[in-house]
């Protein structure tokens, strides 16, 4: 009786298990659909700051003495302040309270004060008697118990002893004056009358005075009103009133050669500011047309030019320019007293606000932009915060042409970082999605015929003997690393392409001859020889391979000196114009064809192979040959297998990395040209999300590529899905 009451209880066992079963793979279904929205969640999470905008809010005012400002500056903290005063007193004050901490007297008058380029704490004071000084100011931190304290001091750089201007530039009206200190060299710039002088003080060190200068000047054809060194000092604007702009070589500082002379706003127009964006590459003009303009020098045909590249526009004139110390951005005060805030790359204006004041004689924002100080003539002191993380990122500048510093032309350009602290970043996305595209469509082109129609044959024709071999072998391939592929491809395989590449070209062309040859030379052979080999022409094929390929690498040589003049690589330059790279998109394709196609073949031969059998066989005895039963009845029930294999393994390429990475020049380019490399957006987050800083641009705009890749492949895998279901509709009752 146990025996028939448990079996009695197996039905119900059954059912439940079938119900166990059916929650555990809903509950697993349900995980990975949870997983990957998590993913998406959290990648929009990173990204979602770089798209908040900027602001600025006020911040706290006080009056410090009645003595007017020249030059306000703010240290690296935002915690402490310094004015340089008419009155020729340095003072650092409190940015919470204004409260006074150190005053430092310069000298009995100040006439001007400039910050000395390239440094941002180092500053040149020129006294009423045109006498100059150069100091530094230090804030060196220390801690009295657990209180940290910010003793900041004003040195002088080289000497106590001044320069005494008048001794370069002669008696008279000095109108401007620009200094520049670097690789142990002064150069030292001033306008007088109608004259330029330059100054070069070789073997400059701290601590000892500079002597004997080395001078040269230029008698000019007009009155200027600014002079501004060049990037690195290599040249020197000298600027007039009405907007003419001429610029004068200074590789020979002592013999200065004109290089451009031109007008930065139109006749009839009113410059009314003017300053050089960080490294002094641009210059930023404003005119009575409410436009501030981007200017920078470009070399053309037909030598320098200064080039107007891009206008912002403001609802009234703007009186004064405040760039940015890190970045290439700026701020604008316009005659309504209104603060801009504005980014050059990105071409934005990012936010505005009332300052209270129409025209702040002094201004500036500290080193890492989230202060803005403004200076009134009565001593007042007043501070806004600066909300402005994020202002290289704009629509235009992650996937449109835009226009670099330097460059002749707007370029889609992606290069994130550099050594110089004057570098523009290039963020431009759409030379990685072109780089993902590419290197995605070569090794697709490589792989799809070979391994479909590797499936289609395993699967219908060839011996199942082979087939219990060749279909495990070719499956295991999936699991070999692709860092093997790419070590392979990038140290083995380009050189030898390199090396051979017209032999390489030969196999495309031998390769298929010779099999085709070798088809019909078999066609003709008796049927009673031919159909002992039923199901084994996949291995007798293969010494016709090799056979094709050692012809085609004997024929490469004699190819290459009969149609190519002996060099085919420069034949492609010169003829086609098609510059070869030795990790280019061949090697890739090769590569990573060789990474899909076990993916590819796996799934299109269980498609092809579980196609039923009544099928085929009702097919045949209909009287349809089999070829026609595989075009007409296999390849079609089997279509919906087949196309998910194929965007599978298109998922597959275009999320590779390691091959990519070590098979390719990884050169953000957007050349279709199969000689030329690229960079992908995986390769480009592995390559550089190691190195870049946590929050920074760089770091979320890497994760916005990251959301870009996710957003591709889950594209491409609901189009296969909804392909597939269609196919499966059309063809499944077949």
């Amino acid at each position: 009786m146990s025996v028939l009451a448990e079996l009695s209880t197996l039905p119900n066992r059954r059912r439940w298990v079938n119900v166990l079963t059916q929650r555990v793979v809903a509950m697993g279904g349900a995980a990975a659909i949870g997983a990957i929205a998590l993913i998406f969640v959290y990648l929009l999470w990173v990204v979602a700051p770089i798209l908040g905008g900027a602001s600025v809010e006020d911040g706290v005012e006080f009056s410090l003495s009645d003595e007017q400002p020249l030059f306000l500056e703010a240290n690296e903290t935002g915690e402490i302040g310094l004015r340089f005063s008419q009155a020729g007193n340095a003072l650092f004050f409190s940015l919470r309270d204004g409260k006074a901490i150190l005053e430092s007297p310069v000298a009995t008058s100040l006439r001007s004060v400039k910050r000395v380029y390239p440094h941002s704490t180092m500053y040149a004071a020129l006294d009423g008697d045109n006498q100059l000084r150069l100091f530094e100011a230090s804030y060196p931190v220390s801690f009295e118990g657990e209180r940290r304290v910010v003793t900041p001091a004003l040195t002088p750089v080289f000497s106590d002893e001044p320069v005494v201007v008048e001794e370069i530039a002669g008696p008279g009206e000095l109108r401007d004056f620009d200094i520049a200190y670097q690789d142990f060299e002064v150069l030292f710039a001033a306008l007088s009358g109608n004259t330029l002088h330059i100054a070069q003080f070789r073997d400059a060190e701290s601590g000892y005075p500079l002597e004997f200068p080395r001078e040269g000047e230029v008698a000019l054809e007009r009155e200027y009103e600014r002079v501004l060194f060049g990037p690195r000092a290599t040249w020197v604007y000298l600027i007039a009133a009405d907007g003419t702009v001429e610029i004068f070589d200074l590789r020979r500082p002592t013999s200065p050669k004109q290089i451009y002379l031109g007008q930065l706003v139109p006749d009839g127009q009113a410059m009314t500011a003017l300053e050089p964006l960080l490294g002094r590459y641009s210059l930023l003009v404003a005119d009575d047309r409410n436009l501030v303009s981007q200017w920078f020098l470009i070399r053309g045909d037909f030598g320098h030019t200064m080039q107007r590249v891009r206008d912002f526009a403001l609802e009234a004139p703007v009186v004064s320019i405040v760039p940015e110390q890190r970045r290439k951005g700026f701020g604008a005060i316009d005659a309504n007293g209104t603060f801009h805030l504005l980014y050059t790359t990105s071409h934005q204006v990012l936010a505005h606000h009332g300052l209270g004041t129409a025209q702040p004689p002094v201004s500036s924002v500290a080193p890492r932009s989230d202060l803005l100080l403004t200076g009134n003539v009565d001593g007042t002191i007043s501070t806004y915060q600066l909300h402005n993380e994020h202002p290289e990122i704009s629509w235009s500048a992650l996937w449109s042409k835009v226009w670099y510093e330097g460059y002749e032309a707007p370029v889609y350009s992606w290069q994130s970082s550099s050594a110089d602290n004057d570098f523009e970043a290039k963020f431009s996305l759409t030379p990685l999605l072109f780089g993902t595209l590419k290197a995605a469509f070569y090794a697709m082109l490589f792989a799809v015929p070979i391994a479909v129609m590797g499936a289609v044959y395993t699967a219908y024709f060839m011996a199942p003997s082979m087939r219990r071999v060749v279909k495990p072998g070719i499956e295991i391939m999936a699991a070999l690393p692709t860092v093997i592929l790419g070590f392979l491809a990038g140290l083995w395989l380009a050189p030898l392409i390199e090396a051979n590449l017209a032999s390489v070209i030969t196999i495309f062309l031998v390769l298929p001859a010779t099999v085709l040859v070798v088809a019909l030379v078999w066609r003709r052979l008796p049927d009673s020889f031919t159909h002992r080999f039923d199901g084994w022409y996949g291995l007798l094929i293969i010494p016709v391979i090799v056979v094709a390929v050692a012809i085609a690498f004997f024929l490469g040589p004699i190819l290459e000196a009969t149609f190519f003049g002996g060099n085919s690589r420069a034949w492609f330059l010169e003829v086609m114009g098609l510059d070869y790279d030795q990790r280019n998109a061949l090697v890739v394709g090769l590569a990573m064809g060789l990474a899909v196609i076990p993916q590819i073949f796996a799934l299109a031969e269980d498609a092809i192979y579980q196609v039923p059998t009544h099928l085929t066989q009702g097919s045949l005895a209909l009287g349809a040959t089999p070829w026609q039963t595989l075009t007409r009845v296999v390849i079609l029930t089997a279509s919906p297998g087949i196309f998910s294999a194929i965007m599978i393994g298109l998922g597959r390429a275009v999320g590779e990395t390691m091959i990519v990475l070590m098979a390719t020049g990884n050169t953000p380019v957007m050349d279709l040209n199969i000689f030329q490399g690229m960079r992908t957006f995986a390769a480009n987050i592995a390559v550089e999300l190691p190195e870049s800083e946590v929050d920074s641009t760089h770091y979320r705009i890497l994760f916005l590529a990251a959301l870009v890749l996710f957003v591709i492949t889950f594209i491409f895998n609901t189009a296969a899905e909804v392909v597939r279901a269609r196919l499966r509709t059309r063809y499944g009752n077949l």
